[in-house]
């Protein structure tokens, strides 16, 4: 008896699962491929991780020619630890 509860069980989870699947798949889009969406992530966030070390040596170029520190440039134009 013990096997059929444990079959049973298995069962539903796997209908769960296949049910979360088909609603990320709505979310996804049917006909979208997560490996393309996660490889253009990726990119983005290169990209975005680029401009922001760019940013970051123009502001600490900004500080020097300035005769401040790093952390008054940011205070000064509204810049965040997050930023």
């Amino acid at each position: 008896m013990h096997a059929r509860t444990s079959a049973k069980a298995q069962q539903a989870r796997i209908e769960a699962l296949q049910a979360e699947i088909n609603e990320l798949q709505k979310t996804l889009g049917e006909n979208e491929n997560a490996e393309q969406i996660v490889s253009r992530h990726i990119k983005l966030l290169h990209k975005y991780n680029e401009a922001k070390d760019a940013t970051q040596i123009l502001i600490g170029k900004l500080a020097t020619y300035r005769q401040t520190t790093i952390r008054q440039i940011h205070n000064d134009y509204g810049l965040t630890d997050e930023d």
